[in-house]
Parts: C-alpha cells; structure tokens; sequence
C-alpha cells in the first residue's frame, strides 16, 4: 500500500511539473518531439559576402581572359554545363558554343575592360553580378557565315551564378549593347 501511494506521489508530482513548465511557458510546443529538432531554432551561417564577391568578379575577368588565351577549360569553370546565354543581338548560346568560340580563337580584341562591377548575393549558394563592359577592336568570326562582325563597344550585363559541387559557376547571362555609351 504504501509502494503504491508513493507511485500515485511520484505521478502527480511529475504531472504539476509539467503543467507548471506549460502554464510558465505557454507558446512551448509540446506536440514537438525535442530529440527531432536540436537544430530547429539555431540561426543561420552567416554568407561571407565579401568572399563571394571577390570570387565572383574573379570569375568575370577570367571570362574574356580566355577568350584570348584559348582556354577552353577556363570557360567549362566558369560556366555551367546548362547555362543559358543570350547575346547582345538576341541569339541565344551554350556552354558548348562558348567553348568552340573559344578554342577556335574566334573572339579577339585588344582591351576588354569590365565596368562598375557589383555583385549581389542572395544566399549562401546563388548570386547575380551587373556591370559594364567595354571591348575595343573586338572581333568575331561567326562560325556558320565565316564572316567577321565588329564587336567593338559598350555593354550592359547581368550574370547569374549558382554554387554548385562547392564552386560557383555562371548559370545564366544575358548582354545587351548601349547604343549611347557613356563619355
């Protein structure tokens, strides 16, 4: 009898605590299992956006590097194997257009000069960058008519990366030309 008295104490006991720690606290969720959700309410990573930045205007200059140097490689990097491209004119193109572009040399030019660079970073894993660039003596041989096409002048861009297997790639770009540069 009194083992079982001592049972009814112990259960009472433990049912007060916990209608107290309810009434104490009463937006706790006690339809949570607390061993499912260690992490539920720890804040963020924070995104070390300067690092990003820096990576990503890193990646801008090295594209039309590798217009010049032929690197094919550079722009399989750079680019993601499913990029979508749009060209000043309206074309669109492929990370495997890119690439043919580059091997054959067909891109030239004597200064590629990227303008009012900024990057805006969205999260851990996705950012876009706009700027200017400005090409002087630009050449492009088109590869389907042989002929070559002035590509001299100044251009507006928006590139969009995503990080993908740990490095960032462009998945996304179009160019637009300004038909009235700036002075």
């Amino acid at each position: 009898m009194k083992r079982n008295a001592l049972s009814i104490a112990l259960t009472l006991a433990v049912a007060v605590i916990g209608i107290v720690s309810i009434a104490c606290n009463p937006t706790a969720d006690t339809n949570v299992n607390s061993g499912l959700t260690t992490n539920r309410n720890s804040a963020p990573e924070p995104i070390n956006t300067a690092s990003i930045e820096s990576e990503l205007k890193k990646l801008e200059a090295d594209w039309p590097k590798a217009y010049k140097d032929k690197d094919a490689e550079a722009v399989k990097r750079i680019l993601a194997e499913n990029v979508a491209l749009t060209y000043p004119d309206g074309s669109t193109g492929t990370r495997n257009d890119e690439v043919q572009m580059t091997e054959t040399g067909a891109i030239t030019y004597d200064a590629w000069d990227m303008l009012d660079g900024k990057v805006t970073v969205l999260n851990a894993d996705s950012a876009f960058m706009t700027g200017r660039t400005v090409v002087k003596n630009g050449k492009l041989k088109d590869p389907k008519s042989q002929q070559t096409i002035d590509i001299s002048g100044e251009y507006r861009y928006l590139d969009v990366y995503a990080k993908r297997n740990g490095k960032w790639q462009v998945v996304a770009s179009q160019v637009t030309q300004v038909r009235q540069p700036q002075k």
